[in-house]
This record gives structure tokens, C-alpha cells and sequence, in this order.
């Protein structure tokens, strides 16, 4: 549900009770909402009008697996892609993002208004599993792996930082950004101090740092 508007348009009682005038609002609570008027400071109470809702499916790409819940919208509210929000389920309690708009038809957007929308395609990002390539010290190609590390969304990678997660320990080299991810002004970063959130991170790049990792014996 919207939060209301720190001002809203209405008839005062004292001053204008056939014209609306601007109001300031001072409280909410039991279904009404007190507000002052701005031309003669007579407060009263007024019963606000809440835009039309809509209910939309959303799919929740979590962990690998998926799962589909309900949430309710203003109707002319516009969902876009890269948009969180916080899910609130009997079953989890999550913020998630929004990766993709899928209206009537199995058509796909960047953004529509809710009472379009037939499903909300999102993601987790409260806690997130960042692909890492992780290359040989000698920096060849042919021995790279790959690894999943689990983080919390917020946890933020460096471009020339060590990581170590349980036996491996690598330096961050690259890292390319998700299309969902705002804030970044390009794909691809490389330089040393570059930084980007793990809810934010397509794939890292790095270089072994672990002693006998590559070790030929």
C-alpha cells in the first residue's frame, strides 16, 4: 500500500467547505486521516481515498528453485525492472527485485502499469550465490573454475581485494554487472578499486590465491 502525501487537496469545514484547499497532513490512523488546513489551520479529520488495487503474481527466483506469491499494487502504479520490494509470504519474508514484466500474451517489458501486468518475474537479493571464475596463478585459461560462494546481498566485491571463502582464496580481477542492476555505467569493470554489490553481480573474475591449488603434485 501507498504511504499518503505529506499535502493532499480537500474541502475545510471552517474556511471552504464547498472548495477544496491544500491540507497538511498530520496523522493517520483508524481509516481517517487528520489534517490541517493551510489557509486558516483548522484541523479536522477526512476520510482519504485510496487509489483501485490489483493483485500480481509474482515468481520468485530463489536458490536455484522458484516459487509464485501474490502481492497488491495501486493499479497505475508502473513496475519496471530493477524495482525491490519487500515480500511478505507465510512461507518467507524477503526483498526482492523485479528482472523482468510480463504482460497479456506472454509479451515482455521493461515496465508497464500494475493493472496491465499478468506476472511479476523477480529475483532474492537479501542473500545471493555469486558465480566466480576463478584462473590459475600463471594466468592460463585451460585449468579456470568455476565456484558459487553464498553472500549476503549487500556484500560488496573489489576489483584487486582478496577474498577467501572456505579453502579457496582468490583476487578479484573483473566483474560484469546484471542488465537488473542500476547505477552502473557500463557492463564490465576491471580496475583496481571498481566495486560492486553481490545482488548486483552477474560473475566475478579472479586469480587463484591459494598455495597448492595449481600445484602439479
Amino acid at each position: 500500500m501507498s504511504e499518503l502525501p505529506d499535502r493532499v487537496p480537500t474541502p475545510c469545514p471552517s474556511c471552504s467547505p464547498d472548495l477544496e484547499t491544500v491540507h497538511e497532513v498530520l496523522t493517520e490512523g483508524g481509516g481517517t486521516v487528520t489534517v490541517r488546513c493551510s489557509e486558516c489551520s483548522h484541523v479536522h479529520k477526512v476520510q482519504p481515498e485510496r487509489p483501485s488495487e490489483v493483485t500480481l503474481d509474482v515468481v520468485v527466483s530463489q536458490g536455484g528453485e522458484s516459487f509464485t506469491a501474490n502481492v497488491t499494487a495501486p493499479e497505475d502504479e508502473t513496475v519496471s525492472v530493477g524495482d525491490e520490494f519487500i515480500l511478505e509470504t507465510e512461507e518467507v519474508l524477503s526483498t526482492v527485485r523485479v528482472t523482468s514484466v510480463e504482460l497479456d500474451g506472454h509479451r515482455r517489458t521493461e515496465e508497464a502499469p500494475a493493472d496491465d501486468i499478468e506476472t511479476v518475474w523477480s529475483r532474492e537479493v537479501d542473500n545471493v550465490a555469486v558465480n566466480v571464475t576463478v584462473h590459475p596463478q600463471d594466468g592460463s585459461r585451460d585449468d579456470s573454475r568455476s565456484i558459487t560462494v553464498h553472500v549476503p546481498g549487500d556484500y560488496e566485491f573489489e576489483v584487486g581485494e582478496i577474498e577467501e571463502f572456505g579453502d579457496d582464496e582468490f583476487e578479484i580481477d573483473a566483474f560484469v554487472v546484471r542488465d537488473d542492476a542500476s547505477g552502473y555505467d557500463r557492463d564490465r569493470y576491471e580496475m583496481e578499486g571498481d566495486t560492486v554489490l553481490a545482488k548486483d553481480v552477474k560473475r566475478v573474475y579472479a586469480y587463484d590465491q591459494t598455495t597448492s591449488a595449481w600445484s602439479a603434485w
